[in-house]
């Protein structure tokens, strides 16, 4: 949604794209090769030396689980496991009010506590609880809004995520409760788990970032801005996550694709090629395609996603979150979100970057003057007017060429050796090895839909499973359209509840990880 538009005579077409979707990703799926591009050489020596020399990796994810850890898995997957996939549109708005209600009743409990009885149990063991409870069924009804094909699925779940960040707001402004909070935490008590400790730290914390040290009236203040901005964030991204408008260009214009790419491409009824704005037909048109004008004309369009419906929010949560940050004492927005993190202000930032940028200013120069020197030779071969410039639509077509060129990397080679499977088990693979894991596909797992695939993560050493994650790799009709990594948690059976899994989905729409020009991630906790 950036402002940045390069001017387009580009023909962005919306809405008819929507129903065409689910073909067009069919029939990218079909085509899995074309995900695995862009890898460092290294990364991919690597792959292949852990690919070769450890076939038990391989097996690991092939094999079937063994028949004791098999009922373990099932359970993981189904009695452990509270997220639910098939749950309807009137599920999720049921289940959304009695989640509010249920978790209300605890902080009310603790909030009404004469403050001589407070304790460890009935305040910061209560309500970390309740915090684990309301985590893991929350992401069953939030998560649909971003993998469902069903558009009254995704409303719904897009209403629930409203309506839970606005009970996050009021849960966190919970004066009374962080009174409390702050008694038992002046009482001192010898609690042998540090955990315990670092959790109330940072509560308190967490409740001072939300003013309840301060008058009642700047509370009512930071309240309503942060509901507002909550509301205003979760549209944001709905805007992004419907949007479907594409461009059409001629074959000619699309000169440089792959062969694979264009047998991806829908047709218009005049003949020519519909390019969507999705990462899976950006990057490979922006990184591949030697027409400047496409390139220009796609930068465009996909920098000027939803500019009409994201601009005048964006413009609404610029003031809001400068508002915010000034309520409650800090200079900027920037240095309110850095106090968490280990940077913690915008000056060490600033001076980071700065060192940073001397330090690689005289190699940054002379890379831009070995690109502008590849586009002076390409636009002379070409017939292109060379006006001595790196655009933004220029820049990841000629670092590709620079990969050609200079280190004579041919990708259309590569993803012969790379379909989804091997790319799959490779990556798996380095990481079992490098984090003393084994991976073990679960059998018949519960999901949003049959092609996901789910794993459990378990110690190479004990055998304890420690987390699992979902895979799901193929494009389907879903708003999701890049690479993400989702942080689910699922409780464990036993006692205490504040323990738990996690499970991580890898939503993508058609790649594993990495594509060409684009590098996803892969998490495991």
């Amino acid at each position: 949604g950036s402002e940045r538009a390069g001017g387009g005579a580009a023909e962005v077409r919306g809405g008819s794209a929507g129903k065409h979707a689910g073909k067009r990703r069919e029939t990218r799926r079909s085509e899995p090769r074309q995900a695995m591009l862009s890898v460092a050489v290294p990364v991919l020596r690597a792959a292949r030396r852990v690919y070769r020399a450890k076939p038990s990796l391989r097996m690991t994810l092939q094999a079937a689980v063994p028949q004791g850890s098999t009922r373990r898995c099932h359970l993981s997957a189904g009695s452990r496991n509270r997220l639910r996939w098939d749950l309807s549109p009137d599920d999720i708005r049921r289940r959304t009010e009695e989640l509010i209600q249920r978790v209300k009743r605890v902080y009310d409990s603790v909030g009404a506590l004469d403050m001589d009885r407070v304790s460890y149990e009935n305040t910061l063991r209560a309500l970390a609880d309740a915090k684990v409870t309301y985590t893991v069924e929350r992401h069953v009804l939030d998560f649909p809004q971003y993998v469902s094909a069903c558009r009254e699925l995704r409303a719904a779940s897009t209403e629930a995520d409203k309506r839970l960040s606005d009970f996050d707001v009021e849960m966190s402004m919970r004066e009374d409760v962080f009174q409390r909070l702050v008694v038992l935490q002046e009482k001192q008590l010898c609690d042998p788990k540090p955990e315990a400790k670092r959790l109330m730290e940072k509560v308190i914390k967490l409740g001072r970032r939300q003013g309840l040290h301060l008058s009642r009236e700047i509370q009512q203040e930071i309240k309503s801005t942060s509901k507002l901005i909550s509301e205003l964030s979760i549209d944001f991204n709905k805007n992004l996550n419907e949007e479907n408008s594409y461009l059409l260009f001629t074959e000619e214009e699309l000169g440089g694709l792959a062969e694979s790419y264009m047998r991806g491409l829908e047709k218009a009824d005049d003949g020519r090629y519909k390019v969507s704005l999705e990462y899976p037909q950006y990057y490979p048109l922006m990184k591949r395609c030697f027409i400047p004008e496409t390139r220009r004309k796609m930068e465009a369009a996909f920098q000027s996603r939803c500019k009409e419906e994201n601009t005048s929010i964006l413009e609404r949560l610029i003031s809001l979150r400068a508002k915010m940050a000034e309520l409650l004492g800090f200079r900027t927005h920037a240095d309110y979100v850095l106090e968490m993190n280990m940077a913690r202000n915008t000056r060490n930032v600033s001076r980071f970057l700065d060192a940073f940028h001397e330090k690689l200013k005289l190699v940054g120069e002379q890379e831009r003057c070995y690109i502008l020197e590849l586009k002076r030779r390409e636009c002379g071969e070409r017939g292109y007017e060379f006006d001595g410039q790196i655009h933004a639509w220029d820049l990841p077509y000629y670092m590709n060429r620079v990969e050609q060129v200079k280190f004579s990397v041919d990708k259309d080679k590569l993803i012969e050796y790379f379909p989804l499977e091997v790319v799959t088990e490779g990556l798996l693979g380095i990481y079992q090895d490098l984090l003393g894991l084994t991976f073990q596909p679960v059998p018949k797992p519960h999901a949003w839909h049959p092609d996901v695939r789910l794993f459990s993560a378990r110690d190479a050493a004990s055998g304890e499973e420690i987390g699992q994650f979902y895979l799901d790799l193929h494009p389907r009709c879903v708003p999701v359209s890049s690479c993400v990594l989702f942080r689910l948690w699922i409780l464990k059976p036993s006692p205490p509840t504040t323990n738990a899994h996690t499970i991580h989905p890898l939503v993508s729409a058609g790649w594993l990880g990495v594509q060409e020009g684009h590098t996803g991630g892969w998490g495991l906790s």
